[in-house]
């Protein structure tokens, strides 16, 4: 539900304004913001009661809304400096380009082609290394820390035991 909500905004929300030094921060605020969304989700994972399936909303969560950011960079840069990608892109082309880039395929119809597409690229997939990595470790420890804490006996002292009979 999320992931086709983050896409309807993708295909609604007016993107008219040329890919700027504003563009390129915003772009680093929404994957910090990205970030700081996994880092909260890993620590509701630990408390959850099942924390495989939260794992899974994570990241039905985290990956269509990083390649999306992207996807929104590449359009935006594209339109206010034409010739960065091989061929003109629109929201379907720009969105498909940054899917290939995130899923390491790379078809190579689209290609990036000025020095700013290449750098955004780049930059792409240095963050998917990092986001299929570590934010894939970080997520399997944050399960293994639910599932122990889930199937942990209540230990005296704690809220879930009852206290003895007088």
């Amino acid at each position: 539900m999320t992931t086709a909500l983050l896409v309807t905004a993708y295909y609604l929300l007016p993107m008219d304004s040329a890919f700027t030094v504003t563009t390129a921060l915003a772009l680093v605020a929404g994957v910090a913001a990205v970030a700081v969304l996994l880092a909260w989700q890993i620590h509701r994972i630990t408390l959850s009661p099942r924390p495989g399936l939260k794992a899974m909303e994570a990241m039905a969560i985290t990956v269509p809304l990083f390649v999306l950011l992207y996807a929104t960079a590449c359009f935006l840069l594209e339109n206010s400096a034409p010739g960065s990608f091989s061929e003109p892109l629109s929201r379907t082309d720009a969105l498909y380009f940054a899917m290939t880039v995130f899923s390491t395929v790379g078809f190579g119809d689209i290609t990036a082609r000025s020095e700013t597409a290449r750098l955004l690229t780049t930059g792409q997939i240095t963050l998917n290394l990092l986001l299929l990595g570590v934010a894939a470790r970080l997520l399997a420890n944050a399960v293994q820390r639910g599932r122990q804490r889930r199937d942990q006996p209540a230990g005296p002292g704690t809220s879930d035991s009852t206290p003895p009979a007088p």
